[in-house]
């Protein structure tokens, strides 16, 4: 080998845990992520701020901007549905991007409405009825109800469809007739 390549690697080298030990510096006396003077999250974008709820009206008062946000997500994908589906956009309010920022706070759209109504059925639901069958339920099988257990990513729940036997139930049965149809008598 060359000394000239030996010295090139060497340096190389030197650069390079010159350049890890540096960071491992720069990062002990970095705030952390989310603090002001963090560094961004990954990917180059910094922490989203977000802002105390100033409209809860089902919601516990003491959820904070973050917790409101992912329980939205969590009921928008419940539901395939978008923020816009139950917020209004504020034309007033312009995000960099150029269009209107949502008005979380504003209750004028139905949808958010009977959002309201939805999360206070499945709150009563499992309180009343889903807790008492848990306590019973010795297999500890059961979970509570959410958007999700009816609407399975659609904004209106599907009609439901049993699915037709292919073998008889117990006795050699064909299960339930269809609904309408008539029946021979014996």
């Amino acid at each position: 080998m060359k000394s000239s390549s030996l010295l090139s690697t060497t340096i190389a080298a030197a650069i390079l845990a010159a350049a890890v030990f540096a960071a491992a510096q720069a990062s002990q006396n970095q705030p952390p992520a989310g603090q002001p003077g963090a560094p961004p999250a990954t990917g180059g974008r910094p922490m989203r701020n977000f802002p105390p709820p100033t409209n809860l009206k089902v919601l516990p008062k003491e959820t904070t901007g973050r917790e409101v946000r992912d329980i939205m997500e969590n009921w928008s994908g419940s539901l395939g549905v978008h923020c816009d589906t139950c917020h209004m956009a504020d034309p007033n309010n312009i995000a960099p991007n150029g269009r209107p920022r949502m008005n979380f706070a504003d209750d004028s759209k139905t949808d958010k409405q009977i959002a309201r109504i939805m999360y206070t059925m499945t709150q009563q639901i499992n309180k009343e009825t889903i807790s008492k069958a848990m306590d019973m339920d010795k297999d500890a099988e059961g979970s509570p109800v959410t958007c999700g257990t009816c609407h399975r990513g659609h904004k209106m729940p599907e009609d439901f469809v049993p699915p037709r036997e292919e073998r008889g139930g117990p006795g050699g049965g064909q299960g339930m007739p269809p609904a309408g149809s008539t029946t021979p008598s014996n």
